[in-house]
């Protein structure tokens, strides 16, 4: 009795059910073979005792009807690790971060009540280095020259420019450019943090809601 796909799911493996269902339908063609044989030989004066067979039947009946279902499970799972499967599994990750902090890889970070902060990484120092933010629009509202060592560090912002104008809250990029003491470019790896709001799931893959910024699943580093 073998198990038409379900919804285009093809099993790549043999079911582990298949020696049970062979077993059960092996066992039951014997059973009735064996019926069949008594009722044509029982004795007219002494029936055999009908009830015995019937429920015997039943009990055959119910466990075919158990390995079915099983094997009904069994593509049910399989399919989720196949094509749609993936995303599945993407989206329940997604949905298991919600209230957690999570740093990402990320240039975009919200300004709330006049904090935004982003964490760099250097590999060397970079004497020579400039930060500029930028809002939704693109438009350039904070620049500021500064020396930065190598490691990890943060830059804080209040969300003021440099003559003190107070700028909305929403989402503001970060570009660094880190120069050496030869003035060549150094690589600046920029993180965000903060803790998953609500997960955005009407996309191919799940975005990450922080604090109003979009963070793609992939671009997590960790989880806290």
């Amino acid at each position: 009795m073998a198990l038409d796909n379900i919804a285009g799911i093809t099993p790549a493996t043999p079911s582990s059910l298949v020696g049970s269902r062979k077993s059960i339908a092996d066992n039951f063609d014997t059973f009735l073979t064996l019926l069949t044989t008594q009722l044509k030989n029982q004795n007219p004066l002494e029936p055999l005792d009908t009830n015995a067979f019937t429920q015997q039947m039943v009990q055959f009946t119910s466990v075919e009807q158990q390995l079915k279902t099983n094997e009904y499970l069994e593509a049910l799972v399989l399919g989720s690790q196949t094509a749609g499967g993936s995303q599945y599994a993407a989206n329940n990750q997604a949905i298991g971060m919600i209230g957690k902090t999570v740093t990402a890889q990320s240039s975009v970070t919200a300004l709330e009540n006049g904090e935004a902060s982003w964490t760099f990484t250097l590999g060397q120092n970079a004497p020579n280095s400039s930060v500029t933010i930028r809002n939704d629009a693109g438009a350039i509202v904070f620049s500021k020259q500064l020396s930065l060592n190598s490691g990890q560090a943060s830059f804080e912002w209040d969300g003021k420019d440099e003559s003190g104008l107070e700028y909305p809250s929403g989402n503001y990029s970060i570009t660094i450019e880190a120069r050496d003491s030869n003035d060549n470019l150094v690589t600046a790896l920029t993180q965000v943090q903060g803790v998953v709001d609500k997960v955005d799931l009407t996309g191919d893959m799940p975005i990450l809601m922080v604090g109003g910024s979009r963070i793609n699943l992939d671009a997590v580093l960790s989880v806290s």
